[in-house]
């Protein structure tokens, strides 16, 4: 006899809840609990206390009109961008651009020339993408140099020691960044080459720059560096700074590389020689790219704390961005003006090393081969 089926009309447990929308998510994230809410409103409470006067601060009591101290003091309860109007020049571009003016577009159409390209880069749909970048990394920097020191141009020369600000922050980590990528994963490769000479060599490398701090290394291309050639050859700073910063940052992004590299599976390689392939087609055609994009999060990370590393450079008597500022707050004009100083210099490093990180994270989607449902 078969038995009859039987329903219960009550459910057992109510239905889900509707996750959707943000009204739900707040009430579940955010009042889900007694305790969530207590924290909440606590956390509310804080940020009424702190959000107001930062933007009173700011934006709306702060002062932009004038060209002189007076009116910032006029007003002393309000941030005195002002200053920044004033001494924005020799901020961004160092102190022959902030005394002279009239030579500023020198290095605004360099800037403004490196935007066009890389946005050309950027472009999903933008044509002869692989000549665009080898010029970017290889032509530009040449040109740029040319344009902004000026001298093979027949313009007034801007010498490289009266460079600063912005302008030597990013050239400095641009040099660093391009120098030390082609060096770290020659590093990379020849600390897991199966010959003993090249892979000594380049562990010792790896090892003696990583455990020395970049002060040290920044001091020693300074003072020592022109010992080592001849008197007649001039070495001047941000060439030695350059040197120095790319040497260092080397070693780092080796050790990312390497990273990349130990993640490709075993099988790759077996199904590379299986193939017949050389070491060397093995490596560029098959290893290196795979290692390359696993190790992408490492090495921008490396990147980025080179870019904000550059403000080191003061140990030798160069103004980056951040030393820079610093110097403009403390003349004898505008002295007292610290704060805001500090403050624009932090917003740029956080607008560039921003930018690098949602690059990264672009390049890494691109890349990305995985099936995701």
């Amino acid at each position: 006899m078969a038995q009859a089926l039987v329903f219960d009309a009550k459910p057992t447990r109510p239905p889900p809840l509707q996750e959707t929308g943000i009204w739900q998510w707040v009430r579940q994230r955010l009042f889900g609990s007694i305790t969530n809410t207590i924290v909440t409103l606590l956390c509310f409470y804080i940020l009424y206390l702190i959000i107001p006067p930062i933007v009173n601060w700011t934006i709306l009591d702060a002062t932009i009109s004038g060209s002189n101290k007076a009116v910032c003091q006029a007003n002393p309860h309000g941030a005195c961008w002002t200053f920044i109007k004033v001494r924005l020049a020799q901020i961004m571009f160092g102190v022959y651009f902030g005394s002279h003016p009239d030579e500023l577009w020198r290095p605004i159409l360099a800037f403004a020339v490196i935007g066009c390209l890389l946005g050309w880069l950027l472009w999903p749909g933008a044509p002869r993408k692989p000549q665009v970048g080898l010029f970017t990394l290889i032509g530009f920097p040449i040109c740029a140099y040319a344009l902004i020191q000026g001298q093979w141009l027949g313009l007034p020369a801007a010498p490289t020691y009266e460079w600063g600000g912005f302008l030597l922050t990013f050239t400095l980590a641009s040099v660093g960044i391009v120098a030390a990528l082609p060096i770290g994963i020659l590093l990379a490769l020849g600390r897991r080459s199966s010959l003993p000479i090249v892979r000594g060599l380049s562990v010792i490398y790896i090892e003696f720059w990583r455990g020395a701090p970049l002060i040290t290394i920044l001091f020693m291309a300074s003072v020592m560096m022109p010992l080592f050639f001849p008197s007649e050859i001039d070495f001047n700073k941000v060439l030695r700074a350059m040197i120095g910063i790319a040497l260092f940052e080397a070693a780092y992004t080796a050790e990312a590389i390497r990273g990349g590299l130990q993640a490709v599976p075993r099988g790759q390689y077996e199904a590379a020689d299986a193939l017949g392939l050389s070491y060397w087609k093995k490596t560029i055609l098959i290893v290196l790219p795979q290692a390359l994009k696993i190790s992408i999060p490492g090495i921008v990370n490396t990147f980025i704390a080179l870019f904000k590393d550059t403000s080191l450079v003061a140990i030798i008597g160069l103004l980056d961005l951040l030393n820079m500022a610093q110097s403009a707050s403390r003349s004898i004009e505008w002295k007292g003006y610290d704060f805001e100083a500090y403050l624009f210099a932090a917003l740029i490093y956080w607008v560039c090393t921003y930018s690098m990180s949602r690059y990264s994270q672009h390049i890494e989607r691109q890349l990305d081969t995985t099936n995701r449902s």
